[in-house]
């Protein structure tokens, strides 16, 4: 048995978008742990890239936004555990509609602000509530947030607020789950990553070019870095970190003061 201990194992893995999703590369550590992974992801065509890229998966659609799909949802996996439980659950899910193009902070549309609150916060906790049956009693649940959420990245929009409600959600629902179990809520908060998620954000080639500059090693953070960590928080090897926002950036946020940024900043 491996270090990690995830032999046999079931996990549910939300938010599988293509090959460079982080919950991708969650998936793929799990099996070569040994765990067995079921997917869930939006829609027919993301069902499609998970066949591909995990073909004795089983696979489930559900869009989260409706808390009657995640309902159901929880009824088909239990069904097909046949009695088993869930080790844990991962939830890879944001999203974000800027229905009128990025807009400074203030002038924020309400619509898509709770519309980003509700699939990317709320979701969380209602896999969470909807699930609980389906978890064994020392399960782990972790959900994906940012390196943090206490900078103002203009082209980030209003989602750092989102994913610190998401943060805050931890141990709230830690503390209410304690009642019964011992299922631990945790959050994996990686820097900037080559995703396809991110590919639609403005500027943001620029703003990872300079967090690969900022770490303390110089590389970009690589999202098989974040799937590890991801993995020993799903693991009995984490059984006694539970409600911590672990952040995974290479040791960016200690190095702005980096002497080769500095100097560039003011050579121009």
């Amino acid at each position: 048995m491996g270090f990690l201990r995830l032999e046999g194992k079931t996990f549910v893995v939300f938010g599988l978008a293509n090959r460079k999703s982080i919950a991708c590369a969650i998936g793929q550590v799990l099996v070569e742990e040994g765990a067995e992974v079921i997917h869930v992801v939006r829609s027919e065509q993301r069902l499609a890239a998970v066949e591909k890229l995990f073909p004795n998966a089983r696979v489930f659609i559900c869009d989260v936004e409706k808390e009657e799909n995640i309902i159901g949802l929880s009824r088909e996996i239990e069904t097909s555990l046949d009695g088993g439980k869930l080790a844990g659950i991962v939830h890879s899910i944001a999203f974000a509609n800027y229905s009128e193009g990025i807009k400074p902070f203030h002038e924020t549309i309400k619509k898509d602000f709770l519309q980003a609150m509700d699939i990317s916060c709320f979701s969380f906790i209602s896999i969470a509530n909807h699930f609980k049956d389906l978890l064994a009693k020392d399960a782990s649940m972790i959900t994906v947030s940012i390196s943090t959420t206490r900078m103002a990245a203009e082209n980030y929009g209003y989602m750092a607020p989102v994913k610190a409600a998401l943060e805050s959600s931890l141990c709230f629902l830690a503390k209410s789950f304690a009642a019964f179990s011992n299922v631990r809520f945790n959050a994996v908060c990686p820097g900037l990553l080559k995703t396809s998620a991110s590919a639609g954000i403005p500027g943001y080639v620029d703003s990872y070019l300079y967090a690969e500059k900022a770490t303390l090693r110089k590389r970009a953070l690589e999202t098989a870095e974040v799937a590890d960590t991801a993995a020993f928080l799903l693991s009995e090897r984490s059984s006694g970190i539970n409600t911590q926002a672990i952040v995974i950036d290479a040791g960016m946020a200690v190095n702005y003061f980096d002497s080769e940024i500095v100097s560039g900043a003011i050579d121009r």
